[in-house]
């Protein structure tokens, strides 16, 4: 009889001043066995400190907090802790707010009113494909990053890639995971990830949100 696979826990810190609102995703987490809630914060400056101390693979970051905000705090983030997985929360749906973070490094981007289910997956997509997509972020990213024409640090037609190239940087905007393009072009995830990495030096970009601009504009998805 084959054993049974271990699986190891997500780690995860929440930062938002609202206990209530962590009191209830922690309840929902807790149901999870492969989540695991290592930490909490009220605030950006809590949560640097909490850092020095602990190790998670991702952290929900509310944006709206008093003393140092999400916003300023997740570029102390990237810098710092890189490879953290940062999954935004707020409490509005704004466009030009959901670009900017993307482009500042956020790994996804969830109202709060967003169902448990929603954010357990979120948690997971990031562990393991690093972006998760939802209609929220795909509708500001493709609507907010095609006008910005005279802010672009590349032009579309000035960058060649291969075939391969493109076709793999279409598969990451339909929100397929690692696993799945590698599965889809015959390569190994780490391949997949390495070409993906190349295309953000190839391109001059530091985030998904620049990928999905250059894609955009090189035709090589929707814009609709």
């Amino acid at each position: 009889m084959k054993p049974l696979e271990l699986v190891t826990p997500v780690k995860v810190i929440i930062a938002d001043d609202h206990v209530l609102f962590r009191a209830g995703v922690k309840t929902a987490l807790s149901a999870k066995k492969d989540i695991r809630l290592i930490g909490e914060a009220d605030n950006g400056q809590q949560l640097l400190h909490l850092l020095k101390h602990l190790q998670p693979d991702v952290i929900l970051l509310d944006i709206q907090m008093p003393i140092m905000d999400g916003i300023k705090t997740l570029p102390e983030l990237k810098k710092s802790y890189p490879d953290v997985k940062i999954i935004m929360l707020t409490m509005h749906n704004e466009h030009s707010m959901i670009s900017k973070l993307m482009e500042l490094g956020a790994n996804a981007y969830l109202t709060k009113n967003s169902d448990p289910e929603v954010i357990y997956e979120a948690i997971r997509t990031c562990y393991q494909s690093e972006y998760f997509f939802n209609e929220i972020t795909n509708k500001a990213l493709l609507d907010g990053l095609k006008n910005k024409h005279n802010a672009d640090s590349f032009a579309a037609q000035e960058v060649k890639l291969t075939d391969k190239e493109r076709h793999i940087l279409k598969l990451m905007c339909e929100e397929k995971s690692t696993r799945e393009i590698a599965d889809l072009v015959g390569l190994s995830p780490r391949t997949v990830e390495a070409i993906r990495d190349k295309l953000k030096s190839k391109l001059g970009v530091k985030s998904m949100a620049g990928l999905v601009r250059y894609a955009i504009k090189a035709g090589i998805i929707d814009d609709k």
